[in-house]
């Protein structure tokens, strides 16, 4: 009887040990099973916020975005840049609405004209030379779009500068333009004192020479 216990016990030991092993190998293929993603709803959270017409939403969308590229990156690259490709031709075919959105919100329009202008797959590789983990692609996502707002308000500040320095120039110009009247009239007043005191002496000194003819001596 105890045999036969004993038996049993080890029937038992074995089963449970085949099933743990079998749990194990499940948790471990879902593990390591590549993430996919709905591409259809990629931009739905976009497009939400794009007809609420709210544009700090609307960033926090795009963050989020930037965000799941990168997650998608460390696993499944090619996903990744469907993911970014499925948004970026979101972003273009609507590129009328997001622009009247955004406005003069110089951080988002750096973020949206990164994603619209870089290709995908260049988004890809520089994220791949530099990122190792999430954060540290969501990190490398914000300051690219930093880089992208110092480079627009550099560029606005080069059209500010030019433009002062043609007001500059213009007024530069209408004073040396007023500058060039002025002496213009003064030299010709001073030619009609002259002329005049021209005629002047010219009348001096007929008279004297009449009197001196009056009186004989010339």
């Amino acid at each position: 009887m105890r045999k036969f216990f004993m038996m049993a016990m080890a029937v038992c030991a074995m089963t449970f040990a085949s099933c743990g092993n079998k749990a194990a190998q499940n948790q471990s293929a879902e593990n390591t099973e590549v993430e996919t993603v709905d591409l259809e709803n990629a931009t739905a959270d976009l497009a939400a916020q794009l007809a609420a017409g709210d544009v700090n939403k609307f960033q926090e969308a795009l963050t989020a975005t930037q965000n799941k590229v990168a997650e998608l990156l460390q696993n499944n690259p090619e996903q990744a840049q469907q993911y970014l490709e499925t948004v970026q031709n979101y972003l273009k075919e609507n590129a009328e609405k997001v622009n009247n959105l955004v406005g003069d919100n110089e951080v988002v329009k750096a973020t949206v004209n990164t994603l619209v202008e870089t290709p995908a797959q260049s988004i890809i590789e520089n994220l791949k030379s530099v990122v190792g983990t999430t954060e540290d692609a969501a990190n490398a996502a914000v300051q690219g779009a930093a880089d992208q707002v110092d480079a627009a308000k550099q560029a606005a500040q080069d059209q500010v500068d030019a433009a002062k320095q043609a007001v500059q120039d213009k007024a530069d110009e209408a004073k040396q333009a007023a500058q060039n009247k002025v002496d213009e009239a003064k030299q010709a007043a001073a030619d009609k004192v002259n002329e005049g005191a021209n005629k002047v002496n010219e009348k001096v000194n007929e008279g004297a020479n009449k009197l001196l003819k009056g009186a004989g001596l010339k």
